[in-house]
């Protein structure tokens, strides 16, 4: 059975805590407690190092634990400096040295809504009335481990993010993650007909944000083949996919696990889907020879930009329509239902997170979910 470990924003706010205990007591802490908030339960944190930079400034170490997840921000030092301040709110949080930057949220550091809330929720619980502190967070190999990342598609650059939901991090990469998911889905199947399958954290956050019930929210990471057949198996009516282009777009290959290790074939879908749309083929060619899912989208827009043409909305509508198409002939090889099957639509969003394309079926089914 694999270990279960913590998320990264939890190590972060470890760190926090044990700093600020420095700044009250001038001791050192070893553990440190942190209230994961989601799960509602305490966690210990081991922590490497504490020193006193000032009589006003402290820095702590912990170091990331993702148990057996195939993570590789295992094993990384996370630091916290965290300073006394006498004007504005009582707590800031700042993204320092390998924390990366959102190019779509005016540079903001890419820590999200989970870590803020940890972060915030535990120090200021720490905090006497009237102390203010500023907390800088800092991943001194971040900006390094970023480039074996694909923040940089969603808009971060120069590090890594505090991203999650949860301070449990889960085995995402064995096949203990399945059984994860497939319990998840089993209990949301018994309560729902219709269910959205999100690749990732990305997509979870912004199938909220569009005001889709998050009971109905299913993570699926790289296991939709698996995931859509066991749909299929409990009686789900309806499937939204909703995902990365980058990503979703490969089960229009017929690439049912998506993990980049076993499968690409992007490029090769989308020039695929460009030639059928009748492009000329230096734009063919341009597209096949993006470095990135992205950089193809990119090359379309401007296009489209320069000649007045619609080429986005035809590739995509394409690949949306053919997304389906192979989603449903999975299911269909894998089911004992006859016609009956789980219906399939599928949406694709960009590294903005901003919608590019809602297949015919997914149109209809955001209706019912929204």
């Amino acid at each position: 059975m694999s270990r279960s470990g913590y998320t990264l924003p939890v190590f972060a706010c470890a760190a926090a805590v044990a700093a600020l205990h420095w700044l009250h007591d001038r001791k050192s802490l070893t553990l440190a407690s942190v209230d994961l908030i989601e799960p509602a339960q305490i966690a210990e944190i081991p922590i490497e190092q504490v020193a006193g930079l000032s009589e006003n400034m402290a820095l702590a170490i912990a170091r990331s634990d993702p148990g057996d997840n195939l993570d590789l921000t295992k094993d990384t030092p996370i630091w916290a400096l965290v300073e006394w301040r006498q004007e504005g709110e009582t707590v800031i949080i700042k993204g320092g040295e390998g924390i990366g930057r959102q190019l779509n949220a005016d540079d903001k550091p890419a820590i999200y809504a989970y870590a803020q809330r940890l972060l915030q929720e535990n120090l200021q619980r720490m905090l006497a009335p009237g102390e203010k502190i500023t907390v800088t967070i800092i991943l001194p190999q971040g900006r390094s481990l970023a480039v074996r990342t694909s923040n940089s598609a969603f808009g971060v650059v120069e590090g890594l993010s505090l991203l999650g939901t949860t301070g449990i991090s889960q085995p995402l990469s064995t096949p203990d993650q399945l059984a994860v998911f497939r319990a998840e889905l089993q209990n949301k199947a018994s309560r729902f007909e219709s269910l959205v399958f999100c690749i990732g954290e990305n997509g979870l956050d912004l199938a909220r944000k569009l005001g889709i019930n998050p009971e109905q929210l299913v993570k699926t990471a790289n296991w939709l083949g698996p995931m859509l057949v066991e749909a299929d198996v409990l009686g789900v009516k309806e499937i939204l996919l909703f995902g990365y282009h980058g990503k979703l777009m490969k089960l229009a290959g017929g690439i049912f696990h998506t993990h980049h290790y076993l499968a690409d074939g992007r490029r090769e879908i989308l020039a695929a889907h460009c030639a059928i749309a009748g492009l000329k083929l230096p734009d063919i060619q341009a597209v096949f020879n993006s470095a990135t899912a992205e950089a193809a989208l990119t090359y379309l827009k401007s296009l489209d930009a320069a000649t007045g043409s619609d080429w986005v909305n035809q590739v995509y509508s394409a690949i949306a329509e053919t997304i389906d198409v192979r989603s449903q002939e999975y299911i269909q090889s894998h089911s004992e239902r006859g016609t009956a099957v789980t219906v399939c639509g599928s949406i694709l969003f960009d590294r903005d997170r901003k919608i590019i394309l809602k297949s015919k079926t997914a149109a209809l089914l955001m209706g019912k979910l929204c």
